[in-house]
């Protein structure tokens, strides 16, 4: 038979209310009677019936997760850490991949809609003024939060890194370092690869550095086949007449693969060609296999994910809010052997 409320309740002589307090963590309890409930709910086996509570209260107490590719430590990281916040909120947590594809996104937006849940967390692959994907969500009364990319035009709540800074960084730590021929393998149409784009042009531009059009190399994927596209984008590069000393990757992914097609050109990480990536993936144990430990630009996982989750769970207990959030977290050089 289920455990209810109103067993773990008698069971230790305290109200349901309290029981219910407890635990969804609200409320005015002392540590120790949360505490007591809390362990004998679990050695009871407790579990809340979301059926009951969608009926009652509206909420199915499940949050969604739309992420661009699930197999980037980058992403699964970000969803991990955000579903064990929500987790010990007591929400159930669904995750979904759009593999990078808009109308992929779409449907699982409107999958989790019909399953009523109480929020949505989204790093969107919609491109620049497809708002439309999100009037359904604001129709239904869904909060969601943006995270990792802004889409431009879409006014809702956001939490990321400062991209643009991110380039500044970057490109600034190679100018630093005595690099003059500085080059950009860049992933164009999402608001990471423009914004850190621009932080890449302004700075050189900022200390009168010329850059050919060709030091800027396009790539398709920057996720599932993102250190292929870096092999072949630096292949590119090595092959022009004067080849770059220096290349900004827009993440590690991509700079893993770059690293490779230097190294099977014959040549030497930093002293023929030097590299900086992005996401710091060596900070996460199984990413730690570069056979030259990569440069690269902190964006600080773990503080995202807080501020996202909290945010979300805010959103769902409808505090009032006078303006959108709009946060962008300051990016962390973390210089190794690669430059």
């Amino acid at each position: 038979m289920a455990i209810r409320m109103k067993d773990i309740a008698a069971d230790l002589g305290v109200s349901v209310m309290t029981v219910s307090k407890a635990l969804r963590n609200e409320g005015h309890l002392s540590s120790s009677t949360r505490e007591r409930i809390l362990k004998r709910s679990k050695e009871l086996g407790y579990q809340p019936d979301l059926n009951a509570r969608s009926l009652v209260g509206g909420r199915s107490s499940l949050i969604g997760i739309v992420i661009p590719d699930l197999m980037h430590p980058f992403f699964a990281a970000m969803a991990k850490l955000i579903a064990r916040a929500l987790r010990a909120k007591g929400y159930g947590v669904a995750i979904c991949t759009s593999e990078e594809n808009a109308d992929i996104e779409r449907h699982e937006i409107a999958t989790f809609l019909s399953r009523r849940v109480d929020a949505l967390i989204l790093a969107s692959t919609q491109c620049s003024g497809a708002v439309e994907a999100f009037r359904r969500i604001e129709e239904e009364g869904v909060p969601y939060v943006l995270t990792d990319r802004i889409i431009p035009g879409l006014k809702a709540h956001f939490i990321g890194s400062d991209d643009r800074a991110i380039g500044i960084l970057a490109t600034e730590h190679l100018i630093e370092r005595g690099y003059h021929r500085i080059a950009h393998i860049r992933r164009p149409g999402i608001s990471t690869g423009v914004n850190r784009f621009r932080g890449y042009e302004a700075t050189l531009k900022r200390h009168r550095y010329t850059s050919p059009d060709k030091f800027v190399v396009d790539v398709e994927s920057s996720d599932g086949r993102g250190e292929q596209c870096g092999f072949e984008a630096m292949q590119r590069l090595l092959a022009l007449k004067t080849r770059p000393d220096a290349v900004f990757c827009f993440n590690d992914v991509i700079a893993y693969g770059a690293l490779k097609a230097v190294l099977d050109a014959g040549l030497r990480v930093p002293s023929d060609v030097a590299l900086v990536g992005v996401s710091n993936l060596a900070s996460l144990s199984f990413w730690d296999v570069s056979p030259v430990a990569l440069t690269t630009i902190d964006q600080g996982i773990s503080r995202l994910a807080d501020l996202t989750s909290n945010l979300v769970l805010e959103l769902i207990q409808g505090r009032p809010r006078a303006r959108l959030e709009r946060v962008l977290l300051p990016p962390t050089l973390v210089v190794r052997a690669s430059t």
